[in-house]
């Protein structure tokens, strides 16, 4: 799998895209459109996990590859780019039209009352599609116009200004799915099964071929702990109706179809880096759990590269 690409590395290539006056402040955040890219007519670029989030506002017919999910849009679309998780674009017919903003955890580090990780549209496994209306698309477009305005414009405090637009785009979209409110009454069951999504989720992303999952059975997570691993399972099936086994097979099933899809790692290479010391119980695993072979998988799974 390729390095992570960095926000600098991302603008540096289009340098000559950026205004003068805001390339002092291009490690944190920038927007651009998709017909100003020099790579725009091919769409072809590497793609992998990067160091920035973004936001793009897409119209016209196209696919969105996210991790192991494919997302089909038909019209209009908001879409919000987590850093960890790999993404690709297919756009289907000529008529296409995008703008993005990109910016790093440092230049929006809260959203409301959490992290900018932790929101409901950027965090691992939430929403991150929104199709969109017209009227919607165009007030979505409104404020991007206003980003890039902004920009070039010599104002002191422009960036407070950019942050302010880009929480209007987080807001929108979740007007467009409302957040529950209030927060969820934490107790002893509810805290065991947060810790071990956690401890869960820590061993993801696998980065390198040298990395490797090192807790895999529910007896395992139980010793981490330090519980019964009959109470976990209990706990965990009361609060999310899922078994403790069924939990951690569906998190390495799709970071399987993660480094299938998004790496030329080998099978092997990926059994191991999954906690699985022959190839035929990984194979075993896989088919049981995604009903195909990891090469059948790779095989019909493996989506074109794009920008963005």
């Amino acid at each position: 799998m390729q390095k992570p690409q960095t926000l600098a590395a991302f603008q540096e290539q289009y340098l000559n895209l950026i205004p003068a006056p805001v390339q002092a402040e291009m490690s944190r955040f920038n927007v651009f459109r998709l017909a100003d890219v020099a790579e725009a007519e091919t769409k072809c670029s590497s793609y992998g996990r990067r160091q920035f989030f973004k936001i793009s506002l897409l119209s016209g017919s196209s696919t969105y590859h996210y991790a192991d999910r494919s997302i089909r849009v038909e019209r209009n679309a908001l879409v919000f780019s987590n850093p960890l998780v790999p993404y690709h674009w297919d756009f289907h017919g000529e008529k296409q039209a995008a703008v993005f903003c990109v910016f790093t955890d440092a230049f929006l580090p809260r959203f409301a009352s959490m992290p900018l990780a932790e929101s409901p549209v950027f965090r691992p496994g939430g929403q991150p599609v929104f199709a969109l209306t017209d009227s919607q698309y165009q007030a979505m477009a409104a404020i991007f116009e206003h980003m890039i305005a902004e920009l070039q414009a010599d104002y002191a405090f422009k960036y407070d200004v950019l942050r302010n637009a880009v929480r209007d785009l987080l807001h929108g979209a979740h007007r467009l799915q409302p957040v529950a409110a209030g927060p969820v009454p934490v107790t002893a069951a509810s805290r065991l099964a947060t810790l071990f999504l956690e401890l869960l989720e820590r061993q993801y992303p696998i980065e390198a071929p040298e990395q490797r999952v090192r807790l895999r059975f529910p007896l395992e997570f139980a010793r981490q702990l330090t519980v019964h691993v009959n109470h976990l399972n209990k706990v965990l099936k009361d609060i999310t109706g899922q078994t403790t086994s069924a939990l951690i097979a569906a998190r390495l099933t799709q970071e399987a179809k993660v480094l299938l899809m998004h790496t030329q790692w080998s099978v092997s290479e990926i059994a191991w880096c999954l906690g699985f010391e022959e190839l035929s119980h990984f194979t075993n695993f896989f088919k049981k759990n995604a009903q195909v072979t990891p090469i059948s998988f790779r095989r019909d799974s493996r989506p074109f590269s794009g920008i963005i």
